[in-house]
């Protein structure tokens, strides 16, 4: 919501000193989040005056059409002679008002105005477009054609009230009535302890039978309707300087007189109003559920099919506007047009003003079917005053009345459902218990009645919640108004303090430990939005029956295109992968972790937790029972240079083996080690994937993948080639922990070293010999590396030679030569046994 300061002024006498950063930060104070202050004007210098356009000449000697003008500006030039100008507009003609800045004048932008010499005239000034002055889209996108009653030479600047300060609100889904000035007026008055001016006080007339006929069909849906009639309008009347500047600076365009005083409502009241053609209304105005499959031409000129859930206006012809959303097309105002034979200006003459109340879920639902959202269905679904409808419509029918010429019909339609007041109960030291202040029954009391309340009682307090504050439907409600507006910076500042010798949890300093050493490895931690959608599953390309296509869907998602918790990490970061990599970051290595969400059993309902008290053991199982698995997992996606090249030597690109020893990484810092072996398991490719297992209480699990991600993988998300994944159950790696980490012995023997290179089958993975030899080796065997595997023409082909490095050392003596060899033997031994390796050149 943008807020001019000028209009806010209206309605709250604030001191002349005050600026827009101190109406920020007063109402920063009461909880509004108001992220900008626009300097309008700013850079902008004079002088800029209204002149009138005298002649035009049409030079047609250049390639784009330039007429050269003279223009009367009065004295403001010093010499009262016509101020000759070049301009390239032609969207006025002579006798035309229009804004000229004379030399000397410093447009937005720092633009400086002077003469000068161009297309072989002298052009002493400029006459300005909106865009020009920094007063945004007019929808002429020309110059900018003053009313002709307007004098010449008076300053232009003050005119369309181009000084002010703009407050952008960013409004929050509980405080919709702040999508009002009549909102921000009533935080800004409690805020400074000031009186309101509220535009909604007006005298309205009493509902009679001869109104414009309404029929309400669907009382859930819409509970109140409005209607007003205006004949007699003059279809030439524009919208005044002022209307449209306002409208303007509070982001909206100027369209029609009609449409801008139902837009100028709005933005005053925050209820939203349509203004119908009745010439172009057939019967009386209807209100009801569309029919499944029923069409509707929209004012944005698409064609929408509606639904059976969808609330619409209609007339005897059926669908006529989307309630609470935009109107239709063949209702809508029409454009003035004048005959160019007679000279008679023709449109819209006669207006039918709705200002209705529409059900707040209703209205966000369709705005979101349909992928509409408009001013008004922003309003509607965050609440909108029952009550101000009245007040809105005659508002709208006050200003026709004045700025169109028109005559306001005695009809008054008024179809409303019986409704009564929302009282709450609540103890008068409720909102001291919430915040740990003692503020006392009487700021209760006041804080409440500044808001709008009505307030009985003494230790119990009976409030009458006001219409136009939807959100306020318990005590704490009402606690957190109070302490809002008391100020949050005013709570005291307490530290909790835990029982000693307590602190994270096992889980918790593994997970931090994980994110460390992955940091360290030079990984990059990318969060993530937890939500995810079939298609991103579809690139996958996870068969139909993969548990991670069991999917928990939210009933109220952020978007459609991503309804459902995710299962798996990969989505996410292989998003954050393609984005970076498509703004020039090639050589990427990102990790994440969090929770995936997989559903189990049949889905249930979860009981409404207390918040009076600490929740039983009984309840929070309850709850427990019917969530989804939520097991936390670490994910990390490689791309690109995983070693840049440089003066120490060549580098070398990501690739699957990087991904492994991430895995390895990860459970390193989970005190487990890892079984790795060969598997084929989507989205990786089926020669370069490594499954991870690991020991639960004798059991062999698998806690995770690795390795480079399969080509249609790439392709279907737009990944660098060769791009590589892993991820991997931080929860089991937890379970597969044997408690605290032993620290090694140190022995002060020297080491024996024997190198074996043995020759196996070409599909039998490293890890498995590496396995064996480690089990056969026995107590003396230190450590086993794998430092080269070579395949060629000397050892024939489907084979490949394994060289490990294997470490002996005992704690209490030197190893002789035989102990060593009789070691390495025996590992050699069970090698050939299980995986039928054979030592090389034996």
């Amino acid at each position: 919501m943008r807020v001019p300061l000028s209009w806010l002024r209206e309605y709250v006498d604030l001191p002349a000193t005050e600026t827009g950063r101190d109406v920020q930060a007063k109402l920063i104070s009461a909880g509004l989040e108001v992220e900008t202050v626009e300097q309008l004007g700013a850079g902008l210098t004079g002088p800029l005056v209204v002149g009138k356009v005298l002649t035009i000449e049409e030079l047609t000697e250049f390639k784009k059409p330039i007429r050269f003008c003279t223009v009367d500006v009065g004295q403001a030039n010093g010499t009262g002679e016509p101020q000759e100008i070049i301009c390239g507009a032609r969207n006025f003609a002579a006798g035309d008002k229009v804004v000229v800045a004379l030399p000397g004048a410093v447009l937005p932008g720092d633009f400086r105005i002077a003469e000068r010499k161009t297309y072989g005239r002298v052009s002493r000034g400029m006459i300005c477009s909106g865009d020009e002055l920094g007063m945004g889209d007019d929808g002429t996108h020309g110059i900018i054609v003053l009313p002709p009653e307007l004098e010449i030479g008076i300053d232009a600047t003050k005119l369309l009230e181009l000084y002010d300060e703009v407050l952008d609100i960013a409004v929050t889904p509980d405080r919709g009535y702040c999508l009002s000035m009549r909102g921000v007026a009533r935080e800004t008055a409690t805020a400074y302890g000031l009186p309101l001016r509220d535009p909604a006080l007006l005298d309205v007339p009493a509902p009679n039978s001869y109104g414009y006929p309404v029929r309400i069909t669907d009382p859930i849906g819409c509970d109140r309707f409005t209607a007003r009639t205006v004949v007699g309008l003059e279809p030439e009347a524009r919208s005044p300087i002022w209307l449209r500047r306002r409208l303007q600076k509070a982001g909206m365009r100027p369209i029609s007189l009609a449409v801008d005083v139902t837009n100028y409502v709005m933005l005053e009241l925050g209820q939203p109003l349509h203004a119908y053609d009745r010439s172009r209304l057939e019967g009386p105005i209807g209100v009801r559920r569309a029919e499944a499959g029923e069409k509707i031409t929209t004012l944005d000129g698409t064609v929408r099919v509606l639904d059976a859930a969808d609330l619409v206006i209609t007339d005897n012809r059926g669908p006529i506007g989307i309630a609470g959303v935009m109107g239709g097309a063949h209702t809508e105002i029409a454009d003035p047009e004048t005959d160019p034979e007679t000279g008679v200006v023709t449109g819209t003459a006669e207006v039918v003003i709705e200002a209705a109340h529409f059900d707040a879920i209703s209205i966000a639902r369709t705005a979101r079917r349909h992928k509409l959202s408009s001013e008004a269905s922003k309003r509607f679904e965050r609440g909108v005053d029952p009550q101000a409808a009245a007040a809105a419509a005659q508002r709208c029918v006050d200003l026709l009345v004045l700025l169109a010429g028109g005559t306001a019909e005695a009809g008054v339609t008024e179809v409303s459902a019986p409704s009564a007041p929302r009282t709450i109960t609540l103890p008068a030291n409720h909102p001291d218990k919430v915040a740990g202040v003692d503020y006392g029954r009487e700021t209760v009391v006041r804080r409440l009645q500044e808001v709008g309340c009505d307030v009985y009682g003494q230790d119990e307090l009976v409030v009458t919640v006001p219409s136009w504050r939807p959100d306020l439907n318990e005590p704490n409600d009402l606690a957190e108004e109070v302490i809002r507006l008391e100020g949050y910076e005013n709570l005291p500042s307490t530290l909790p303090k835990p029982p000693a010798g307590r602190g994270l949890t096992e889980r918790q300093r593994v997970h931090r430990r994980v994110g460390r050493a992955l940091a360290g490895a030079g990984y990059v931690e990318a969060l993530n939005y937890p939500f995810i959608g079939e298609q991103a599953l579809d690139h996958l390309g996870l068969d139909a029956d993969d548990a991670r296509r069991r999917l928990v869907k939210l009933v109220n998602p952020l978007s459609d295109e991503e309804p459902a918790l995710r299962t798996t990490l990969l989505p996410g970061l292989l998003g954050a992968l393609r984005r970076n990599d498509s703004r020039g970051s090639h050589d990427l290595a990102l990790f994440e972790t969090g929770l995936v969400f997989r559903p189990e059993g049949q889905p249930g309902v979860a009981v409404r937790l207390p918040v009076d008290r600490r929740p039983s053991d009984a309840e929070i199982a309850e709850v427990n029972a019917v969530l989804p698995a939520q097991p936390r997992h670490a994910a990390v996606v490689l791309a690109g240079a995983r070693e840049q090249a440089g003066w120490w030597g060549k580098g070398h690109p990501s690739d699957w083996a990087d991904a492994i020893e991430a895995g390895r990484t990860v459970a390193a810092e989970a005190g487990v080690e890892l079984i790795i072996s060969a598997d084929q398991h989507a989205p990786w490719h089926p020669g370069r994937c490594a499954a991870f297992h690991v020991e639960v209480d004798g059991e062999k699990v698998l806690v995770g993948h690795a390795g480079e991600l399969h080509p249609r993988v790439v392709k279907a998300f737009g990944l660098p080639a060769r791009a590589c994944a892993m991820e991997i159950d931080l929860d089991l790696l937890e379970k597969a922990n044997e408690g605290p980490v032993k620290a090694p012995r140190i022995s002060s023997f020297p080491v024996a070293t024997q190198d074996v290179a043995l020759v196996v089958a070409a599909d039998v993975p490293a890890a498995d010999v590496q396995a064996a030899l480690s089990e056969g080796a026995g107590e003396l065997l230190e450590s086993v590396r794998l430092f080269d595997v070579y395949t060629g023409d000397q050892l024939g082909e489907g084979t490949k030679s394994l060289a490990y490095a294997l470490k002996f050392r005992a704690e209490d003596r030197t190893l002789t030569v035989d102990e060593a060899t009789a070691a390495r033997d025996a590992a050699v031994a069970l090698a050939s046994e299980r995986t039928g390796a054979v030592l090389r050149g034996a």
